[in-house]
């Protein structure tokens, strides 16, 4: 049987899901009857809350005779380092952009990285069936990103489809009747090369691509065979990227994608994508091979990680009390084991025993690392994020700068410019993008990004769509103002008490609830004013004899803040952490006793 292996890239929410479900239906995989979830790539509960792709997946289609093999990758910037290895295990990558947004940051990177390796992408123009599509203008568009990608003269004659993922159909011009997705199959099968790969004969090889542990099998490595055949059983080797031996073992098992489905074969031959079990340390870049191989596989170098947090020991006088995996060492190896398949992430152990670096692409690749944790029974103390510096061979620091493409109603993009010129941020174009719209393109120091989005919202009233990018790193910028406000602090460990809150509520808004258990050195509130104070919320009201006719026995608070993972992270301070449980996420000072506070003050004034 012919094989054709593709990956479809794009930016976020431009569809490429909902066009691989309808691929799917349409090739047979499924059963007339059967029943299947929307966007039944996005397996795990995060992706379907969210919407969004986390982890690149594989599946398979038959038509006609011909085995697609197809990745849905994810389309965040803060999973590149998934993307980036994905495309060496493919040898064509169909592009998707949506018909209203045009290409986008994501877009731009995944693209670039594919043109870079010599492929010749086909672009499909999706969600035509939207009022404000404009199909011809995005085209051009496409052309112009790859022109400004020095791509070859045959790169820049791509073939061209426009579609509705959604409705299941694509056509090769807007004229024809759109039917099916028959065009598009016809394309992959005739614009893509069969698997440039080496011959069936020679010693099997493999690069592994991406990694998951299974509760039987244990480690599963997907990749695709690059000579050879495997069958299962078969003694094979493991080699690091500088050719070192890691381990010696057994392909325990040899499963191939049919649809969703992996499926056990007893043998696979060179260019098919398959999962092999059986090895213990063997991780993502390292070549699986035949015991007489002695070269590895050369693999694609991973972008460095920009920002970095510290994850600790929740140390707060309420630990323990909501979740199971407390100590450090289950943090450690929690860590440890999610270093291994995610190479974009860096952990490193620090002079305290109970905290540890994490190091990763962005705040939300971090915030669903964090997330997952939590929903696993964990409890964590998070740092503030903060950008991974560099320094140059002349000794001059530099730093992260992000490409920032902001798309806003005209009557805001005053204030987003005024704010990310605050930042440190440069303008470099300013356009109408139809409807009304303005697209802003800056570059940002990385800093000047963190906790920008819930601003961002705030100030062009949720209409506004932000989309960041790694561009290089430059020259420190300089000091970037942070948070004006200071906190309220609690002064006391107990529960909160409404006559109390009711009290409070003109030092400002409130993060907590009547009821809710707090500790001295806890966040309660946020000040109206640039200092941090320390409140009582547990002061009851004085209860006395006489009786009075005053209006104050129902007491009536205005609704807390309500602070969720990501909001929280980009709050906080230098001097403050996110306490995350299973149940809550609470905010505190690093040092709770407030006679610690003023010294650690102190010391930084004389320091």
């Amino acid at each position: 049987m012919q094989l054709r292996n593709i990956a479809i890239i794009a930016h976020v929410d431009h569809g490429k899901t909902t066009l691989v479900d309808m691929l799917l239906k349409q090739s047979g995989t499924f059963r007339e009857n059967q029943q299947v979830a929307e966007r039944a790539m996005d397996s795990n509960d995060l992706e379907r809350e969210r919407g969004i792709t986390i982890l690149a997946k594989c599946t398979s289609v038959v038509w006609n005779d011909v085995r697609i093999n197809i990745v849905d990758t994810p389309g965040h910037a803060d999973f590149g380092g998934e993307v980036e290895r994905i495309l060496n295990m493919v040898d064509g990558v169909c592009l998707l952009v949506d018909s209203a947004e045009g290409p986008l940051p994501q877009t731009k990177f995944v693209l670039g990285k594919a043109l870079k390796l010599g492929m010749r992408p086909m672009v499909v123009v999706n969600k035509i069936d939207r009022q404000d599509a404009r199909p011809d203008e995005v085209h051009n568009e496409i052309f112009d990103l790859f022109a400004s990608l020095d791509a070859t003269d045959e790169q820049l004659d791509f073939p061209t489809l426009f579609a509705s993922g959604r409705n299941g159909w694509a056509v090769n011009s807007l004229d024809d009747e759109r039917k099916d997705l028959t065009p598009l199959f016809e394309l992959v099968v005739n614009h893509v090369p069969a698997p440039k790969v080496g011959s069936v004969d020679e010693p099997f090889t493999m690069l592994a691509t991406t990694l998951e542990a299974n509760p039987y099998l244990g480690r599963i490595l997907t990749g695709r065979i690059q000579s050879g055949r495997v069958k299962t059983n078969m003694a094979i080797k493991a080699l690091s990227r500088d050719g070192k031996l890691i381990e010696q073992g057994r392909a325990s098992k040899v499963l191939a994608f049919r649809g969703l489905e992996r499926v056990p074969v007893e043998e696979a031959q060179a260019g098919d994508i398959v999962a092999i079990a059986g090895l213990v340390k063997t991780t993502v870049a390292d070549s699986i091979v035949d015991m007489s191989v002695e070269n590895a596989l050369p693999a694609q170098p991973i972008d460095p990680p920009t920002l970095a947090m510290t994850f600790s020991v929740n140390d707060s006088p309420l630990a323990g009390r909501e979740g199971d995996k407390v100590t450090s060492r289950m943090i450690r190896d929690r860590l440890m084991r999610e270093a291994e398949g995610n190479v974009a992430l860096r952990i490193r152990e620090t002079e305290n025993a109970d905290a540890f670096e994490v190091a990763g692409r962005g705040e939300l690749q971090l915030g669903i690392l964090i997330e997952t944790m939590r929903r696993e029974g964990f409890e964590l103390s998070i740092s503030r994020p903060r950008v991974v510096m560099k320094t140059d061979t002349n000794g001059q620091r530099l730093e992260p700068i992000e490409e920032v493409v902001v798309d806003v109603d005209e009557d805001f993009s005053g204030v987003v410019v005024q704010k990310i010129a605050e930042r440190k941020g440069e303008m470099l174009e300013m356009r109408p993008s139809g409807a009304g719209k303005v697209r802003l393109v800056f570059h940002v120091p990385s800093r000047g990004l963190i906790g920008y989005q819930g601003e961002f919202l705030t100030d062009t009233r949720g209409t506004g769509v932000i989309n960041r990018l790694f561009h290089d790193y430059a020259p420190y910028k300089g000091p970037i103002p942070g948070r004006r406000n200071g906190v309220l602090i609690s002064n006391a460990e107990g529960e909160a008490v409404a006559y109390a809150l009711w009290n409070l509520e003109d030092r400002g808004p409130m993060m907590i609830e009547p009821g809710w258990k707090v500790y001295e050195g806890m966040i309660v509130g946020e000040h109206t004013r640039e200092n941090d104070l320390e409140v009582n919320v547990q002061k009851g009201k004085k209860l006395t004899n006489i009786r009075t006719t005053s209006k104050d026995e129902a007491v009536v608070l205005t609704p807390p803040i309500r602070m969720s993972l990501e909001k929280a992270l980009s709050y906080i301070q230098d001097d403050e952490l996110v306490e995350v449980t299973p149940k809550s996420i609470r905010l505190r000072k690093k040092l709770l006793d407030p006679n610690d506070r003023k010294r650690a003050e102190r010391q930084a004034e004389a320091g």
